[in-house]
């Protein structure tokens, strides 16, 4: 989704079903994504009014402007309201890691009509921007954006968690071993570097030194102190239609 600062594939999906009056989910938090390439990412979401016999063709509940990633999806327990987060990267893909890849959570909500029919989703909650290239795996070969995005409902409100960098530096001297690292990857010189274990980082470093491949820089010395800072935030957000 944005090079190599997160494990961000592009489409992604969320479902629920109805049985009986109300609707009820069927795929609460992250869900897969394919991975066709390109900046075509949304927020699908699809559901059944007939216990999962039949599905209405998935739409997108992100505006069009949004590439979301990692959407959460919840209904209240009453099936009158629905509240949607995930990630909104706010570049287009780019192949360079030394421009900012700016990134904050957002919480939408769509209220569900009494024939289990959803409304459209507005905003509840825009969360400040970070940048993404400030989080890190442990390896340090590539940013981390985990699966961490949550929702849940109440009658009341809804709730929601998500991954946010603005707390989190970046780091030039990462970017540029990133960037490094990705072309060695390209014209095969370097292996891609896929374990992300504390137990496995001087492992890495050692054998990039032995094989001539990208080293990582000496993080304590090269970064600012919070460069890895990434956090989960999260809020609760009345139902704007009681």
């Amino acid at each position: 989704m944005s090079g190599l600062s997160a494990h961000c594939p592009s489409t992604t999906r969320t479902v629920w079903s109805q049985t009986g009056t109300h609707p009820f989910p069927l795929a609460r938090g992250p869900t897969p994504s394919d991975e066709d390439g390109g900046p075509n990412e949304q927020a699908l979401v699809t559901y059944s009014t007939d216990g999962g016999d039949h599905f209405v063709p998935p739409f997108n509940a992100s505006p069009a402007g949004d590439r979301p990633d990692f959407p959460a999806i919840a209904i209240s327990p009453d099936g009158t309201d629905a509240y949607l987060t995930y990630d909104n990267f706010q570049q287009p893909w780019q192949s360079s890691t030394l421009t900012p890849r700016l990134m904050q959570g957002v919480v939408r909500h769509a209220d569900v009509d009494a024939d289990g029919s959803i409304g459209p989703f507005l905003d509840l909650h825009r969360g400040p921007s970070g940048d993404a290239r400030g989080s890190s795996q442990n390896n340090l070969a590539a940013g981390f954006l985990g699966d961490y995005n949550y929702a849940v409902a109440t009658r009341e409100y809804g709730a929601a968690v998500w991954n946010d960098v603005r707390n989190a530096a970046d780091c030039q001297a990462i970017d540029a071993y990133h960037q490094e690292l990705a072309e060695a990857v390209a014209v095969g010189s370097a292996e891609p570097q896929e374990e992300d274990l504390p137990e496995v980082r001087n492992e890495v470093r050692d054998k990039a030194e032995e094989e001539e491949e990208p080293t990582p820089p000496e993080v304590q010395q090269e970064c600012p102190a919070n460069f890895g800072n990434s956090d989960i935030y999260g809020g609760s957000y009345a139902d704007p239609t009681p």
